[in-house]
């Protein structure tokens, strides 16, 4: 048990600090001071803290919500728990981009490359899948050879070669972080915005980014699902990034439906190389603007573009003429990843079993459950189960490999008029057993109207320094901040 003074601030108090007296605290409402965040972020890295207590700490966390001095604290303290990178040595003002999770959600693969060849350092560290969302590193790991967990000396490597590089979390870098995030997958505990904000800002922050744009999901298929909750987020997570002195910006963007037409991991990966060689295809449409959007905040706040809007058309640019491809092949090959798996992507893809779910009804599709779905695509095998507490050693905190041929391509879109027997998608599965849960599960997601939906923007609400302040301030008066 930690009820020992193993505390990093614990010599400065007058007594010990005792774990249980902490989850106690928050449990019952209290809050947390900045030695007592810093004790229990440095439990979780040094692994004094059992992971039992740990989970409970999260779940009163959770329960009780997070004060907005508790979120910067616990986010500063996972960020110090390890060691951290810096970017100095590129000579490139360092920017990154991060989402808040969804299905199809693939712009990682399109803007890194897109701001990497517009002159910026895009040092970009991600996450595995959790819950009903895919996880970029997955997706990347589908690639034959691609080795996503880089020492910091072969990030920096790969940096100074390609300009852009997406790795794992390293054992060494924000080891709390990794830590915590594998218990909130496993203890109903990650829709939660502290936790979320703290989460994400550790690492990009031990990244040494100079800016980060972020996008934050909200809808059917977003952890968080209502407006409200998102808009607090997207603030929350803004306003702590900026007071640690990173320029950041937040987009508020539609996750009511699978972002393009593909979740899983190679078939997300094949369709994003479609749009770097110059594709449009229709149902893709939505990924490409959002890229383009994202990467347009990117280079604007790397100092490469005097607004976001002329920031759009640098990225246009260099999505079309062909220099963002060759970064993206470039940093492929630079991690080790077998290129020639391009050539002919359909070929590479070959799945266990395959099915085509058609229509049952005549009409338009008038809404998706976003997050039905992604649990239909994380059932295919393209994710993975939670394992049981006696599985997950705290050494490892390891996470079960992923189908990377397992998921679905969508032939129709939310608005879309359906007629009955027609193709809605395509899944690829594991077994067929996964398949048929997988059908279930999108045939209770889907639903048809004889008369379109009312249409949803895709970016819906940005969110600067300023307009984050304000928003945070009217929070705290009603309270807001602590739900």
């Amino acid at each position: 048990m930690n009820d020992a003074n193993s505390g990093p601030d614990a010599a400065s108090h007058a007594l010990p600090l005792h774990t249980i007296d902490l989850i106690r605290k928050k449990r019952d409402g209290g809050t947390l001071s900045d030695p007592e965040i810093r004790f229990l972020v440095a439990g979780a890295a040094n692994s004094s803290i059992p992971l039992e207590q740990l989970s409970a700490w999260l779940m009163a966390s959770f329960l009780r919500g997070l004060a907005l001095d508790e979120i910067r604290a616990l986010t500063l303290a996972m960020r110090d728990s390890g060691e951290k990178f810096s970017p100095a040595r590129l000579g490139k003002v360092a920017v990154d981009k991060h989402s808040t999770g969804g299905v199809g959600d693939k712009t990682s693969f399109l803007v890194a490359p897109i701001a990497a060849a517009c002159g910026l350092a895009v040092p970009m560290i991600s996450g595995r899948a959790l819950g009903h969302t895919g996880g970029t590193v997955d997706k990347l790991e589908s690639i034959p050879g691609y080795r996503t967990a880089l020492s910091l000396s072969e990030f920096e490597r790969v940096l100074a070669v390609c300009g852009a590089s997406i790795v794992s979390q390293t054992a060494s870098l924000a080891p709390a972080d990794r830590v915590l995030y594998a218990l909130r997958d496993r203890t109903g505990t990650v829709e939660s915005p502290g936790l979320i904000c703290a989460s994400i800002l550790s690492k990009k922050l031990a990244a040494g980014l100079d800016a980060l744009v972020l996008d934050v999901k909200t809808g059917s298929g977003a952890f968080m699902r209502k407006r409200e909750d998102a808009e607090y987020l997207a603030a929350l997570m803004v306003a702590t990034a900026e007071a640690a002195g990173t320029r950041t910006v937040a987009l508020l963007t539609d996750m009511d439906q699978p972002l393009g037409n593909s979740a899983g991991n190679w078939l997300e990966i094949a369709e994003c190389v479609e749009l770097l060689r110059g594709g449009r295809p229709a149902h893709s449409e939505d990924l490409r603007q959002l890229s383009l959007a994202l990467a347009g905040w990117m280079i604007h706040l790397g100092g490469k573009a005097p607004s976001p809007e002329a920031g759009l058309q640098l990225a246009e640019a260099a999505l079309t003429d062909g220099s963002a491809l060759a970064v993206f092949m470039k940093m492929v090959d630079a991690h080790g990843g077998d290129i020639s798996v391009f050539e002919d992507a359909d070929a590479f893809h070959r799945p266990d079993v395959t099915n085509v779910l058609n229509a049952w009804d005549t009409g338009y599709i008038a809404a998706m459950d976003t997050t039905t779905i992604g649990w239909a695509v994380q059932r295919t095998g393209a994710g993975r189960e939670p394992a049981e507490e006696s599985e997950v050693p705290r050494e490892s905190l390891g996470w079960e490999p992923v189908d990377p041929h397992a998921g679905v391509i969508f032939h129709a879109r939310r608005g879309d008029r359906i007629e009955n027997g027609q193709p809605l998608a395509t899944l690829y599965a594991t077994t067929p057993e996964q398949l048929a849960e997988s059908i279930d599960l999108l045939q209770q997601a889907i639903q048809f109207s004889p008369e379109p939906p009312p249409a949803v923007p895709l970016i819906q609400q940005v969110f600067t320094r300023e307009k984050a302040e304000a928003y945070l301030g009217d929070a705290v008066k009603v309270g807001r901040n602590r739900k």
